[in-house]
């Protein structure tokens, strides 16, 4: 096929590749044909483009990023790549985010997102320092100026030992109901860390918000604050969706107590968001040591008791993660590698789908007809030549037609990196 002459108005795309699970029928993978028409998905018709096998997908839900810290890595690199590394490196480069610089990197990064094929975003927004007064009302411009090409959710991120009933953080959750946002925690062991959730919990109930926790980002197996989240959540029963990120101490504790935590995790109706790429460049790091642990969490074992689990972007270019573009495809690919997907369930391609999307409330990517034409097709015909190569060459439809899949320069972000 040739990928830069789809037609405009009602056509065919015969003969292509997509998942079984987004067609409702047993395996890998199907050849099928997809019509659209008017921007919609339709029954076949019209003109008809052999496509060859080409794959095709709806395109993407990414649905843990930090569209605030994007792009700052040459004016502030991690000295070691070191989790404490990156956390200092990044509340010393605060100073630097002003309005504009924020606004100028979220929209360098949603134009990479977009280029590749996401439709969805929640990103989390740092809230230390009093940045949250600055970087929520850019985040709700960028919404508004996005909409139509990228949904666009934020999340607060704060620590939980900064957490008190009132002062700034109820200021932050205030902020977070302006904004309708979702509220947000970065958990590990402290002190009376049941009773600070409970009133996290009550003051998201009072404002009618979600939840999305960044929890035991740890290799260390003590660290078990994934399992006091699913106890409070049972307990006060508070029953707005919660999302639980990284998780990483599981791989590493006994497997029983691992297991039963898993166990509360069901029962509590968390939905977990796995970051396999940040996870493998920080966790398990020390100096002139080769890691030995890859930092992903338990999703096999999550997935087999029903608990909803996604895949996600997470940093870019940061000194939490040095690489990366908010390709969703290579989100994936590299899950697929780290987490061994292959020789496995058959619909793990809804973790970068169907599940992150109902996980914060997205719309559900479908290939039904009706469904908006928001397709990415690559030109792969089974997984091996999917994950084989990045896939550049992909073609992103919105509403059925192509769109310019340009990326930026990196030296529109030059000026800003002269501190």
């Amino acid at each position: 096929m040739d990928f830069k002459t789809l037609p405009e108005g009602r056509f065919t795309l015969r003969d292509v590749t997509v998942p079984a699970c987004l067609v409702g029928q047993p395996g890998h993978l199907v050849r099928t044909d997809i019509g659209i028409d008017g921007g919609l998905i339709a029954a076949p018709g019209g003109t008809d483009v052999a496509m060859g096998g080409a794959m095709v997908l709806p395109c993407f839900t990414d649905m843990h990023t930090h569209l605030d810290k994007g792009h700052i890595w040459p004016r502030a690199s991690n000295p070691d790549g070191t989790f404490a590394g990156a956390l200092s490196t990044v509340r010393e480069d605060h100073a630097n985010w002003t309005p504009d610089d924020v606004r100028a990197r979220m929209d360098f990064s949603l134009r990479c997102a977009y280029a590749h094929g996401t439709k969805a975003i929640r990103t989390h927004l740092d809230a230390a320092n009093g940045q949250f007064r600055r970087s929520w009302p850019v985040f709700a411009e960028m919404r508004d100026e996005w909409a139509g090409k990228i949904d666009l959710q934020a999340s607060s991120l704060a620590a939980c030992d900064t957490f008190t009933p009132d002062g700034d953080f109820a200021e932050l959750a205030d902020t977070v109901a302006t904004h309708k946002g979702t509220l947000g925690l970065v958990t590990y062991p402290v002190d009376g860390l049941a009773d600070i959730l409970r009133q996290f919990f009550d003051m998201a109930a009072k404002r009618g918000l979600n939840v999305d926790f960044h929890v035991d980002e740890t290799m260390d197996a003590s660290s078990e604050t994934l399992r006091t989240i699913a106890e409070v959540v049972m307990e006060t029963g508070f029953d707005a969706p919660v999302v639980v990120g990284h998780c990483c101490s599981l791989s590493t504790q006994d497997v029983s107590r691992a297991m039963d935590t898993l166990d509360l995790v069901a029962k509590a109706g968390l939905n977990v968001v796995s970051l396999p790429m940040c996870n493998l460049y920080l966790q398990d790091r020390e100096p002139h040591r080769t890691p030995r642990g890859r930092g992903v969490t338990l999703v096999h074992e999550m997935k087999a008791r029903g608990i909803a689990v996604s895949f996600a972007s997470d940093n870019t270019r940061d000194p939490f993660y040095a690489y990366g573009d908010l390709d969703m495809l290579e989100v994936l690919r590299q899950a697929t590698r780290i987490a061994h997907l292959d020789h496995s369930d058959t619909d793990w391609v809804q973790s970068c789908l169907a599940t992150p999307a109902a996980s914060c409330g997205f719309a559900v990517p479908t290939l039904s007809p009706g469904a908006p034409a928001d397709l990415t097709v690559f030109r792969a015909r089974e997984w091996t030549e999917l994950f084989a190569r990045p896939q550049s060459d992909r073609i992103v439809l919105r509403g059925g037609l192509a769109i310019d899949r340009t990326l930026p320069d990196y030296a529109e972000l030059d000026d800003l990196m002269r501190t």
